[in-house]
């Protein structure tokens, strides 16, 4: 039985590497994990005021992760943080406090970066944002790509082989990892 991975991409750029990521996670991996690719377009800021009456798009975000056996994020790094579309991403699948959308999820992260340290930030700030609102967050192997700018060609597909290598992987690790804590 596959189970089935929220991978949510933390980039709404139409051609943005963490789509292309995901996109590759999903043809590099064992058929034990079937991927439900989560993009952020659309889903409205998080308002508090908002809860009593959520939107349909909070609603249809929320029911998409809960619907999923684990979380994969895969986002770039803005200025040593996650872009600002995760973090809100993250406030309206984790609220309303204690029901949060993440919660008990194996929980992976993948953060890129077209530079040299491979968006290291972004993940080091997911790491210290989930817990308490998520599952357990896979630790080994940590996945920091860098150099992903020349990684596609102009369909999107894969093509440095160092890059599918570390890619493939970590899918399969996570996809045993998954298996493990879901028995």
């Amino acid at each position: 039985m596959a189970h089935t991975v929220a991978v949510i991409v933390g980039s709404l750029r139409k051609e943005s590497f963490s789509l292309k990521i995901a996109n590759a996670l999903a043809r590099l991996a064992p058929a034990s994990l079937k991927f439900e690719i989560i993009t952020l377009h659309g889903l409205s800021f998080y308002n508090q005021d908002l809860e009593a009456t959520p939107p349909a798009d909070w609603v249809a975000f929320r029911e998409k992760v809960q619907a999923c056996d684990a979380v994969l994020f895969v986002t770039p790094e803005y200025n040593r943080s996650t872009s600002g579309v995760l973090k809100n991403a993250i406030d309206v699948g984790s609220r309303p406090s204690g029901k949060s959308s993440f919660n008990g999820k194996p929980t992976g992260i993948i953060s890129n970066s077209p530079g040299a340290i491979g968006g290291m930030g972004a993940a080091m700030q997911l790491k210290s944002i989930l817990p308490g609102i998520s599952g357990p967050i896979m630790q080994q192997p940590e996945i920091y790509l860098n150099g992903v700018g020349d990684a596609f060609d102009d369909k999107g597909t894969l093509t440095k082989e160092a890059l599918e290598k570390v890619l493939k992987a970590y899918i399969e690790a996570f996809a045993a990892w998954v298996e493990r804590l879901k028995k």
